[in-house]
């Protein structure tokens, strides 16, 4: 893992002064999904395309190829004959995640009878168990559906964690870890958040799928 850290570095020397809270981060992560819990994803506008973008990083292979268990590979070729191995050799191994920012006919929905404001909050108080993980990213920190979904977390024993930049802003106080990049423009922020949570699923694929490698 420090090696994984060592290229990152390297590769992006103006996010080392955030190597303890990028860690801390992928530690509460690792540990969540270690007792089979899952993470939730959110945003606005770009960073709804990021909460988009983790997902199809954690649910399928991303950096190498993914077995499935091998206890569910056996019982699909049991059961399913040729159309179980065609399963057995394809499907990936997955970290469940989910981008509370795609579902489009409940947040529309809750939008127009309800809220906006509440259209996250709405899905993590459904979605939501204690031990899971919640990932806000939020160039500003003051995004009310952002921070309603936060505060929903805080209460049902789920961890938060969030990017902001690096005005001070409410989303601070809702969070077991923040990143607050050194800057306000939100292309910048944006373009320093990809390499972050991309570290972050490299980082989980490994612990995670090493052995299946």
């Amino acid at each position: 893992m420090e090696r994984m850290f060592q290229v990152f570095y390297e590769r992006y020397p103006q996010l080392k002064s955030y190597d303890k809270k990028i860690k801390e981060a992928y530690k509460i992560m690792e540990g969540s999904y270690s007792k089979k819990n899952k993470l939730l994803i959110c945003g606005n506008g770009g960073s709804a395309s990021d909460s988009d973008h983790i997902v199809g990083e954690l649910m399928k292979s991303f950096l190498f190829k993914r077995k499935i268990e091998e206890s569910i590979s056996v019982k699909l070729k049991n059961q399913y004959g040729d159309d179980g191995l065609f399963l057995a050799q394809n499907l990936e191994g997955a970290l469940p995640a989910i981008a509370v920012t795609q579902h489009t006919a409940l947040n529309s929905a809750f939008l127009n009878d309800v809220s906006g404001e509440l259209i996250y909050a709405q899905q993590v108080y459904g979605y939501g168990e204690p031990g899971d993980v919640l990932l806000g990213i939020s160039t500003s920190g003051k995004a009310k559906n952002v921070l309603a979904a936060f505060k929903v977390a805080k209460v049902k024993g789920i961890k938060t964690i969030a990017i902001t930049g690096s005005n001070p802003n409410p989303l601070t106080k809702l969070c077991d870890v923040i990143i607050q990049l050194p800057s306000n423009e939100t292309t910048y922020i944006q373009e320093q958040t990809i390499p972050i949570y991309h570290l972050w699923c490299s980082l989980l694929e490994k612990h995670f799928f090493k052995q299946t490698n």
